[in-house]
């Protein structure tokens, strides 16, 4: 028996993650949960697997939680409060494998924890790694914890690398749909609107995250992530744009060979496999039609019409704090493009100006992380505010 806690259990990642427990039932049980605020499904959860301890990361919704398991007909387990509780929940006892799935910063103290109590991460929270990942990596290798990747691509890259050594990498080849805008001439990019941007032509996925992947910063991300995921410098990771999405990865070794891992578009599939990992079990994830795969499109990035892919090579290259502050002034960036406050081609603006007045420190807390992640979102509201005046 595979006991699961999951951290961001009403999330999209949180309930397909229940569905793959469903279909591996009884291998898999679920251990506990939490969810920031969505006390309903939260408790629908509980009235389900029945875990073992829950936790709310909004404190002030605890009694609407304790109505809502009233509802269900169910006893509201033992539950953590906040941030202390979310950290508390991913390294408590009776759960051999955490699924970190909350969205943005607030997943790192909890992924941090279970790493620090030697537990098996899959991680879906990117942000995570982006902002602290020398940190948890460290943390991972001294405890005898480890991280593996739910993120499609990085996935990808990890089946991929089973072909072979380390040392018989070349380079981490990482793909990106390349968004609704990749063939938009750069001198309509100050007209596009929230709502064109919001418009994957791929994937269905959060509001911030859509919009990271217009601007290609997704991609950005996912580099600096790979780089401590899978311990190669940056030099040694690319991105190759394939709008068709079905390519998820390739690393390519000394010997000119290309490994690539294709699939269908499904979250299950990755969630799967760093459940089973290193085993493979049968899944209800929809095979390939051979007979309907339109021809396979492979570009390189136009870095000048996305500018955010080349801030976060110079983020890796700054290092130390210098990512968390790249991701906390895009937040903020992409929250001022989603409220109509700056246009499009700001977000990149107004990110390379804060991370250019950063200067860098190596983190070993995350407190120190969350510090300069802090100072970040003050300076980039700072910028944001400025631009929005000046309109």
């Amino acid at each position: 028996m595979t006991r699961v806690a999951i951290i961001g259990s009403t999330g999209s990642i949180g309930v397909n993650t229940l569905r793959v427990m469903d279909a591996l039932a009884p291998d898999y049980q679920v251990a506990a949960l939490a969810a920031h605020s969505s006390t309903q499904e939260l408790a629908a959860q509980v009235a389900r697997y029945r875990p073992r301890a829950v936790a709310l990361g909004d404190a002030s919704r605890v009694e609407q939680f304790e109505r809502d398991c009233a509802a269900e007909g169910v006893q509201v387990p033992p539950t953590l409060v906040g941030e202390t509780g979310l950290r508390e929940l991913g390294g408590m006892d009776g759960s051999d494998i955490v699924v970190s799935a909350v969205v943005g910063a607030a997943g790192l103290a909890p992924t941090h924890a279970a790493l620090a109590a030697g537990k098996t991460v899959a991680l879906a929270n990117k942000e995570a790694m982006v902002i602290a990942g020398e940190l948890l990596r460290s943390t991972a290798e001294t405890h005898g914890g480890s991280i593996l990747p739910v993120d499609s691509e990085h996935n990808a890259i990890h089946q991929c690398l089973r072909a072979g050594a380390p040392r018989e990498v070349r380079r981490l080849i990482l793909t990106a749909s390349g968004g609704p805008f990749l063939d938009r001439p750069a001198a309509a990019f100050d007209g596009i609107t929230p709502d064109e941007a919001l418009d994957h032509p791929t994937w269905k996925m959060g509001p911030r995250i859509t919009i990271d992947s217009a601007t290609l910063m997704n991609k950005g991300f996912e580099v600096i992530e790979a780089r401590w995921l899978f311990d190669f410098e940056p030099s040694a990771i690319d991105i190759v744009v394939h709008p068709q999405s079905i390519v998820h990865s390739m690393v390519e070794f000394v010997d000119g060979s290309i490994m690539a891992q294709m699939g269908t578009a499904d979250m299950r599939g990755p969630i799967q496999y760093a459940l089973t990992y290193p085993r493979r079990a049968a899944s209800a994830v929809a095979r390939l039609d051979w007979s309907s795969i339109p021809a396979l499109e492979f570009r390189l990035p136009d870095r000048d019409r996305f500018p955010a892919v080349g801030l976060a090579y110079e983020a890796i290259a700054m290092g130390g704090t210098a990512p968390a502050v790249l991701n906390a002034a895009d937040e903020v960036a992409v929250d001022a493009f989603l409220e109509g406050r700056i246009a499009f081609t700001d977000m990149a603006r107004i990110i390379g100006g804060v991370l250019s007045a950063h200067a860098p420190s190596t983190p070993d807390s995350v407190e120190q992380v969350l510090a300069a992640d802090r100072w970040a979102r003050n300076r980039a509201r700072e910028a944001a505010g400025s631009v929005s005046g000046a309109r």
